[in-house]
């Protein structure tokens, strides 16, 4: 019983393994290279206003305007962080990377979310410094190169808005280009405040509200990333209700060692043992478990083990329960909880 049901799960997870592709638009084929050449139109864009902002902000001595280009640097280096990280994701899974190396992205998204949250630390600092001691500054230049830099990162952020953002490492370049733009708009109100009244601590004001939001983004980035580094199931699938759901179909007896978890974002996989009736079809309790998966919940990378259960596990007992473990259709160290139908009649 054990050796066929093995066959199942190994036979379903090599054709999902061709299929999955289909599933990860933002991977694969035209879209991806659709994400790529929006994300280099905005890295073209900021890079080459980038060295406009240096220039003019040592000229108008104002510190603001270099802070503001030290930003977009960390903006030009996400996005190129990302057309990296879309490129190795590209790549189809050979030798000892078997999943290929998607989590690349991952990896891309988790870069964003700390610089993001370093950068806060250090524009925080800087504000605070400049409340305590504000500089002179030509809030005329300031105010002109800022409402460019709006114009700017307005067109790179509608750019990155164009490629796909389920993808956390795209989301990861979109916050930091749009962290960027509030950076700006923050600057061109402190630079008005500043040409009609001269309260030069307006900018450093602005800056901190700035902050506030790249904390936000980065942090939700870091999580986001996090979560799927330590395989834990996606955001919006309970392991515990879809346990329920998959031993409540008909035939299904138990469903044990279910894992749920996510390769890359988007794209979500699930393995788990399942033990039928004696008397059940295991082949359409498997396709019926399939089409649950893929209709109710998107998933469609399965690796699903079923098996026939014994007479002993058809009898009421506890998950804990030595009769129970010591069933030959049971896993010996099973992970997770125990799901059970109720006892069946015969």
């Amino acid at each position: 019983m054990s050796d066929h049901g093995h066959d199942h799960g190994s036979g379903h997870a090599q054709r999902h393994e061709h299929g999955s592709g289909s599933h990860g638009g933002h991977s694969h084929g035209v879209s991806a290279d659709a994400d790529r050449r929006w994300l280099a139109i905005a890295l073209t864009l900021i890079t080459a206003f980038m060295a406009v902002e240096v220039v003019v902000g040592v000229l108008a001595g104002s510190l603001a305007l270099i802070s503001d280009a030290a930003h977009m640097l960390t903006d030009a280096a996400s996005i190129v962080l990302s057309l990296i990280a879309m490129r190795l994701a590209a790549r189809p899974a050979r030798g000892g990377f078997t999943y290929g190396l998607k989590r690349a992205e991952i990896l891309s998204a988790q870069a964003n979310g700390l610089t993001l949250l370093l950068l806060g630390a250090w524009l925080a600092y800087e504000s605070v410094r400049r409340l305590v001691h504000p500089p002179a500054v030509e809030g005329g230049l300031m105010l002109v190169t800022a409402l460019v830099g709006i114009a700017v990162n307005v067109a790179a952020t509608w750019c990155i808005s164009q490629a796909n953002r389920s993808s956390l490492n795209v989301e990861g370049a979109y916050q930091h280009i749009l962290n960027d733009l509030f950076a700006f708009v923050g600057t061109a109100v402190a630079a008005l405040v500043i040409v009609l009244t001269g309260f030069t601590r307006a900018d450093p004001i602005a800056t901190l509200m700035v902050v506030a939001l790249m904390a936000k983004a980065g942090y939700g980035l870091l999580r986001e990333s996090g979560r799927i580094f330590l395989e834990a199931a996606p955001a919006n699938v309970d392991p515990d209700a879809l346990g329920d759901r998959l031993v409540a179909l008909p035939a299904v007896v138990e469903v044990h060692d279910l894992h749920v978890w996510q390769i890359t974002s988007g794209q979500a996989a699930l393995s788990a043992h399942v033990l039928v009736e004696p008397a059940g079809d295991c082949h359409a309790v498997r396709r019926d478990l399939e089409e649950l998966l893929r209709h109710g919940y998107g998933i469609t990378h399965t690796t699903l083990q079923v098996d026939h259960a014994s007479e002993q596990v058809l009898q009421v007992t506890l998950p804990g329960d030595r009769k129970l473990l010591d069933d030959p259709g049971h896993c010996e160290d099973a992970h997770g909880p125990v799901h059970r139908d109720e006892p069946h009649e015969h």
